[in-house]
């Protein structure tokens, strides 16, 4: 067909010339798009400064996050945790509100829209969670930090002081000289903590009395008559090659000085306060309901959590269901191993059979060693982006195991070039099996928390804080959804490993029940360690570690099952759809590729993403 075009005189330095009136109209849209364009240009411009400038803020408030940042700058200082510094903080993040105000969502292009959507939801969460003595970081990550219960056995100075030190850049002399700096400034952050607990007695905030019964001897294991032998110390057990002996020398000796002369005391004197003074004012009771507000805190901490509305009592009915369902999973598995005798005794055998369990930690870590690096070169058949940040597996620290998970995943920092770590519990060898060992490194290796997190940090052209905000429904519930990937990456060859995945699924779906059952249900500890130990075949040790986290961690270790069903989910949804279309790494790569994201910004960005998908 040919279309007939309208002709109009426009003169033209007095020549006149013919344009189609539909150009015309053309060019006065594309003169309004232009104008639209560089207006949104400059809105964007203006946001992402507003952005960027308020991360550098966020830095300077919370140093020990800027060195695991890789943020430049901080890494001579600590937290200001006395109450102006706190008030400082609270005052930064009603600023941060206020100044997000300002901008017009509406008038941000598009691709900006999400981040505003997603800075607002998390400066608006910080702002909740005031009123429940939560920190004013408005960055989510594992848990929340409360200002008036700053130390129990899962975490506080007692631990998070040595793991800063740990991850400060230690290459040259100047980097040893900040990582003095910040072990001098260190006793006046530790008597602030101390400070933070007296303030939480008077309001009636303290851990569980139980759940402290390790932070004594975490204190005293942190702080050994060599200095050299202190966690807080480690750096200058290996200096780089680079450092001359003398400038190694002058370091080491400085480093003891300010250790004896000053850390030895600080904790010491905290030490002693806890022992004596704070763990017998604390409470008996194990629930968050205990605490004021408790009930609306837990309700707040279980939305913070999951990213979703559901009320703890709807979480605890998805919890049975999925209990039911993966054990009739488990049943199979042990009846292909031709096991004569019942679940609970298979569980036993499990875990006293001395074939599933090391004897030497070194053979432990070099295990976990040899499956992460069998996992490796078959990511390629599942991913199509991987990150280029390596990851190493190593052991969690003698000082702070005993209290520890069976293993955990710690970020690295491209800026730096510090690489991820893969932490594996050397502690009680018995309490090891080896059946569990593939499911936990597909979690928190890769394609678990090293592959996501590091891909998040790679992102380009995103601005700082979605690179590394932390939502545990995606975060937690991604690495759990790789736990189901084994058999896709040639692992679970045995019906023992197949045990320990599902032993390990079905131990997210305990959480589901006992964490509720535990802060909205009025259930007992040894009701919870039963329920664990009546579904799952995990040791008496990591039983105990668990459920003691779920005591001090209110509402955290719910985020990891409904996350994963809400990945499982999406996945069914795009084969059904997709077909003999559907490619699993375009899947996977969709998935990640805007970073940790809540549960209902994934499903509308995976659903668009089916849309276009061919069919």
């Amino acid at each position: 067909m040919i279309r007939m075009l309208t002709m109009v005189a426009l003169g033209v330095g007095g020549t006149l010339l013919a344009v189609p009136l539909v150009l015309l109209a053309q060019g006065a849209a594309n003169e309004k798009n232009s104008a639209e364009t560089r207006s949104g240009n400059d809105a964007s411009r203006k946001f992402r400064s507003y952005l960027e400038e308020d991360w550098k803020r966020w830095m300077v408030e919370y140093p020990e996050l800027a060195t695991a940042a890789g943020f430049p700058g901080q890494n001579r200082r600590w937290s200001d945790d006395s109450p102006a510094g706190i008030e400082a903080r609270k005052k930064h993040l009603h600023d941060s509100a206020a100044a997000l105000k300002a901008f017009s969502h509406d008038s941000l292009p598009h691709e900006e829209q999400l981040n505003f959507d997603l800075y607002s939801d998390l400066l608006n969460t910080a702002e909740e969670g005031l009123q429940y003595g939560d920190d004013p970081l408005p960055f989510r990550n594992v848990v929340p930090q409360n200002n008036w219960m700053p130390i129990n056995q899962m975490g506080g100075v007692q631990q998070s002081a040595a793991e800063t030190i740990s991850t400060m850049p230690n290459r040259s002399a100047s980097d040893y000289e900040d990582i003095l700096a910040r072990l001098e400034a260190l006793p006046v952050y530790v008597e602030q903590q101390q400070a933070l607990q007296q303030e939480g007695l008077k309001r009636g905030y303290t851990p569980p009395k139980l759940m402290l019964r390790d932070v004594p001897k975490q204190i005293a294991d942190l702080i050994p008559a060599d200095p050299l032998a202190s966690a807080l110390l480690e750096p200058f057990k290996n200096f780089p090659v680079e450092i001359p002996e003398h400038e190694r020398t002058r370091l080491t000796n400085r480093a003891k000085e300010i250790y004896n002369a000053r850390l030895v005391l600080a904790f010491r004197q905290l030490h002693d306060y806890i022992a004596s003074t704070y763990l017998p004012a604390c409470r008996e009771s194990i629930a968050a309901t205990a605490l004021p507000q408790g009930a609306e805190a837990y309700g707040f901490h279980v939305r913070w959590q999951t990213t979703t509305n559901l009320t703890p009592q709807q979480i605890h009915e998805v919890g049975l269901s999925e209990v039911k369902r993966i054990r009739a999973e488990m049943d199979k598995v042990i009846a292909s191993t031709n096991f004569k005798g019942s679940f609970h005794e298979f569980t036993e055998f499990l875990r006293n059979d001395p074939r599933f369990y090391f004897e030497k930690p070194d053979d432990l870590v070099n295990g976990y060693r040899i499956i992460a690096k069998k996992i490796d070169p078959e990511l390629a058949h599942l991913f199509g982006k991987l990150p280029r940040l390596p990851y190493g597996v190593t052991p969690i620290p003698d000082f702070k195991a005993p209290s520890q998970t069976t293993a955990y995943y710690q970020a690295g920092a491209p800026s730096v070039g510090r690489p991820g770590y893969y932490f594996v519990n050397t502690y009680n060898l018995p309490a090891r099996p080896k059946w569990e060992m593939e499911a936990l490194s597909l979690h928190e290796s890769v394609p678990g928390h090293h592959l996501q997190i590091s891909l998040a940090q790679e992102m380009e052209n995103q601005p700082e804080f979605r690179k590394h905000v932390g939502y545990s429904a995606f975060v937690e519930g991604w690495a759990l959804y790789c736990e189901s990937l084994g058999e896709e990456l040639g692992m679970y060859k045995d019906p023992y490993s197949q045990f320990g995945q599902l032993s390990y699924e079905m131990w997210r779906a305990v959480r589901l029940v006992v964490d509720t059952g535990m802060h909205a249900q009025d259930w007992t500890r040894e009701q919870a360690i039963q329920f664990f130990k009546d579904n799952t075949g995990k040791t008496d040790q990591d039983i105990t570690v668990e459920v003691d986290r779920y005591i001090v961690w209110p509402g955290q270790a719910l985020a990891y099952k409904l996350g994963q069903l809400k990945i499982r989910e999406l996945r069914t949804r795009a084969e059904k759809l997709q077909g003999a279309k559907f490619k699993v790494r375009a899947f996977h790569d969709a998935v990640l590729e805007n970073g940790a994201l809540p549960l209902n910004v994934l499903s509308a960005h995976m659903e668009n993403w089916m849309e276009v998908m061919p069919k």
